[in-house]
């Protein structure tokens, strides 16, 4: 059943979408249902989507597993305050993270969306310097290219020249940006590539809180990949001057770069890390942050107590479905899934770096990147792509895809190969 235009109307005049503007928005495509790796157009059109809804739809769309987990736990209660409270579900999604990851992130503070994980890492490193009485340190270290959410500590800590929040950059807390890493996984390891970080963190080793980054992975930043020895050096950084480490692991937690968690291409762990997005396989909002046992303590030293309590936090609901899309991943034939997509993607769009308008091609996991030398034109290369039937979304320089795991073969192809002829005409 089409929208009426009146519906379609009021969408455009009222409503505003992501990163568009509202006086001259962008086109907008009108779904009406949506099953494993399909969108269904209320015109009747089908489009694979190789987004995976900004990747979090790992599992696919209307998942019998998800489903079922869904409606068992709205039945017995949708939402109860975590304040005072607790539920089977919430426990239940912290011994899985615990489980799942390092053995020293032992603490799980259950959140609402990436973002306000974010908040809360650095809040939480903030008053982890207090407890142990170093309050003097309260700036974040970080590197340009990347991008940790649209609230305003998050904000503060995304590139403040090439990211998208330039308009704010007056108003935010004064971070410190070392150069992005620019060297690849493939490139031959120098200490030379982190020259420039260690005299950053060596000059304000006494007012850092935290280092903060996306591990191997810089997504919506510039969808670039850096070597692994960046994040090993960059530990032990951190242990000599005495300062945090937080991973953002909300794009490339859950098996997106081939590695359940990226920090596992170093081998090293974070005292805070961040996930979300695919946490919940899509189908509902929640994050988490998990902390070490040496940060909890500290936050909640001589009786303190953390000072942030989001109102759906551990909304029982989204953790019933958290567990089960957990299980669901752990339980699937996932690595040689993710494995796949990048052979794919190796072999399907490396061909067009030979092409004038194309800058570089890169795959890292199921993340497939082709970075052209100028900007796109997002409505016109969207609606190429769904005359062709695929569903990206394009930014910037990059045209990218990262589907959800259970894409077949045939479904793939169809993607890349709507890729490669939209970048073939431009």
């Amino acid at each position: 059943m089409q929208l009426d235009q009146a519906l379609r109307d009021f969408d455009r005049d009222h409503l505003w979408h992501p990163y568009t503007s509202l006086t001259n928005p962008l086109p907008v495509y009108p779904v009406s249902s949506a099953d494993g790796v399909m969108l269904t157009f209320d015109d009747g059109r089908q489009v694979i989507d190789g987004m995976a809804s900004w990747w979090c739809v790992i599992h696919g769309y209307n998942h019998p597993h998800l489903n079922q987990a869904a409606k068992q736990q709205i039945d017995a209660m949708s939402h109860v305050m975590f304040g005072g409270l607790t539920h089977q579900p919430a426990i239940e999604l912290g011994q899985k993270l615990v489980g799942m990851t390092a053995e020293p992130l032992e603490h799980v503070f259950l959140t609402d969306s990436g973002s306000i994980s974010v908040e809360v890492a650095l809040k939480m490193a903030l008053q982890y310097w207090q407890g142990v009485g170093k309050p003097d340190k309260q700036r974040f270290l970080t590197v340009r290219g990347g991008y940790h959410g649209d609230t305003f500590g998050a904000m503060s800590v995304c590139d403040p020249v090439g990211g998208m929040h330039q308009l704010f950059q007056g108003m935010l807390p004064q971070q410190l940006f070392a150069p992005r890493p620019d060297i690849t996984p493939g490139d031959s390891w120098s200490d030379d590539a982190i020259s420039d970080f260690a005299e950053l963190i060596d000059r304000y080793s006494d007012e850092i809180a935290a280092v903060i980054l996306e591990p191997v992975v810089q997504g919506a930043g510039g969808m670039r990949f850096y070597h692994p020895n960046y994040l090993r050096k960059m530990r032990e950084l951190c242990d000599r001057h005495d300062v945090l480490l937080i991973f953002d692991e909300i794009a490339t937690g859950f098996g997106r770069t081939g590695k359940l968690f990226a920090y596992e291409h170093a081998e090293v762990t974070p005292d805070i890390l961040c996930v979300g997005k695919a946490i919940t396989g899509g189908y509902m909002t929640l994050a988490a942050t998990i902390a070490t046992d040496k940060v909890a303590k500290g936050v909640c030293s001589d009786d303190m107590v953390f000072m942030h309590g989001p109102t759906f936090m551990a909304n029982p609901l989204a953790c019933a479905v958290a567990n089960a899309s957990i299980e669901l991943l752990l339980e699937s034939p996932w690595q040689s899934r993710v494995q796949s997509i990048e052979s794919h993607f190796n072999t399907a769009l490396e061909p067009l770096r030979a092409l004038d308008a194309v800058a570089d091609v890169r795959s890292l996991g199921a993340i497939g990147v082709v970075e052209m030398k100028e900007s796109l034109t997002v409505s016109a290369v969207q609606e190429a792509l769904i005359d062709e039937g695929v569903w990206l979304r394009p930014f910037g320089k990059l045209l990218y895809a990262m589907p959800p795991y259970v894409m077949e073969q045939e479904q793939l192809h169809k993607v890349t190969d709507a890729m490669s002829r939209v970048v073939n005409r431009l």
